[in-house]
């Protein structure tokens, strides 16, 4: 399955729209029709798959963002961050014409409410970026089904690339033969524990892990407060949440998550370590608005270091992070 690594043009190739979030903070309480609240705080922050090529570049990946941008005063915001994050511009397309991406989102510590709107526009087909890049990973922020998407990700497969996907909110189920074949073509898959019951209609959580598990080898999923799980080959893995006190805005913390997690897959942890990674990046997440408070590298580390200590003495011989490389 593995190319020669030597043509391979970058580690991370994430596929996605970018949005620029306004996230208003802060909130003493939930935003009724009819009602007005005032936040705490406000922040003008790219977001959508911004956050996931900007948070694995903060962690030392070499990534390529496809993605499109406009005329418009969010895409040329966006896209200044983006290049004050130092992103590589190999994947992106300019377009002589507005390319809105905008998302209202109102945080509470723990929560947040969503309002988006987005100028229609075709994404690049995966298939030529695959056989032009030949990346490690192919990172998808949200389940995508279309016919285009499916012939991509069979490109990744004949590659040797790994692909990882997310659920984000869809409306989709696995009565749909075409969510099924999608779904099918990915290796890790990572909906929260709401994602997962709905697409699946289980009863319970469990269930629907089963159900996703019959299709995707790797299952991951994030459920709030109550940390995160993963399951592969019919073991089962749980993540306890990490507590940060000074928690803002979670709008950020599921692409943090994944970030984490693929940072850990490329590193050849094993898959409680990736997920301990996974789940300190998005904890770390919620202490700015957006995506501003991303870990570097060195933050991960540190932070590893102390939450897996307690681990290593008790049990002393077993090493931190065993290798288990990807592509």
């Amino acid at each position: 399955m593995e190319t020669n690594p030597a043509v391979r043009s970058c580690e991370v190739l994430v596929s996605g729209a970018y949005f620029a979030d306004l996230v208003f903070h802060g909130l003493a309480r939930p935003v009724r029709p009819g009602t007005e609240v005032f936040a705490d705080g406000f922040g003008l922050v790219p977001g959508g798959a911004y956050t996931l090529a900007m948070a694995l570049h903060r962690l030392g990946r070499q990534v390529l963002w496809s993605t499109d941008f406009g005329t418009d005063p969010f895409s040329a915001h966006v896209l200044a961050c983006a290049r004050q994050e130092g992103l590589a511009e190999g994947a992106y397309r300019h377009h002589p014409f507005p390319v809105r991406s905008l998302t209202v989102a109102l945080a509470s510590a723990d929560d947040r409410a969503m309002v988006s709107f987005q100028d229609p526009v075709d994404g690049q087909p995966l298939g030529p970026l695959l056989d032009r890049l030949h990346p490690r990973v192919l990172l998808l922020p949200q389940l995508r089904w279309d016919k285009a998407t499916v012939a991509g990700l069979r490109a990744a497969h004949r590659l040797g690339t790994l692909v990882v996907m997310d659920c984000h909110d869809t409306p989709a189920t696995l009565d749909d033969p075409a969510v099924r074949e999608a779904l099918a073509l990915v290796d890790v898959f990572t909906p929260n524990d709401a994602e997962a019951l709905r697409l699946t209609g289980a009863g319970d959580l469990d269930g629907a892990i089963a159900a996703i598990a019959a299709l995707v080898p790797t299952v991951v999923v994030t459920r709030g407060a109550q940390g995160a799980l993963a399951v592969r080959d019919g073991e089962r893995f749980d993540a306890p949440p990490v507590p940060e006190a000074a928690g803002i805005d979670p709008t950020a913390a599921g692409d943090c998550f994944n970030a984490g997690l693929v940072h850990g897959l490329l590193e050849g942890w094993n898959l409680p370590d990736c997920l301990t990674a996974a789940t300190l990046c998005g904890a770390a997440a919620t202490t700015g608005p957006g995506s501003s408070a991303a870990l570097h590298a060195a933050d991960l580390t540190r932070r590893l270091d102390r939450h897996l200590a307690p681990r290593l003495d008790r049990h002393p011989d077993r090493p931190s992070r065993t290798t288990t490389n990807v592509g």
